[in-house]
């Protein structure tokens, strides 16, 4: 089993940055974080927001998404346990929560060999602006 990772210390900008993932409802990509930081912290740089967005999921203060074929990581600010739904159109990502039956994981385990104790579901569709 791997350590924990070494406690770290939140700076102004690793807060400016973490800030900004808990506020967000779209999930934003490094980019878009980034984008947002820069109003609060003008002279922070890509790379920067970069790192402290790698270090805030290492820490459990984000989740970083890899959400279906999109080669580029989403971040959610909510690190309770929850799922997700993508429109398949758009790309759009919100939350959801869906309780699986317990036989579910049991089911897993049984069929996998792995001793089951968590999942993760992502749903995909048509969000309300591409279906109309």
């Amino acid at each position: 089993m791997p350590s924990p990772p070494a406690a770290f210390r939140l700076t102004p900008q690793r807060g400016a940055v973490r800030d900004v993932v808990r506020q967000a409802q779209d999930h934003p990509t490094a980019r878009e974080v980034y984008q947002r930081v820069r109003h609060r912290a003008p002279g922070i740089g890509f790379a920067t927001v970069y790192r402290a967005l790698n270090l805030l999921a290492d820490h459990g203060q984000v989740l970083e998404l890899q959400l279906g074929d999109e080669a580029v990581a989403r971040y959610d600010g909510n690190v309770a346990r929850h799922d997700h739904v993508v429109c398949n159109p758009c790309g759009a990502v919100a939350d959801v929560s869906v309780e699986l039956p317990a036989h579910v994981t049991i089911e897993a385990t049984a069929a996998s060999g792995f001793a089951v104790d968590a999942y993760e579901l992502r749903f995909s569709g048509r969000c309300p602006s591409c279906s109309d």
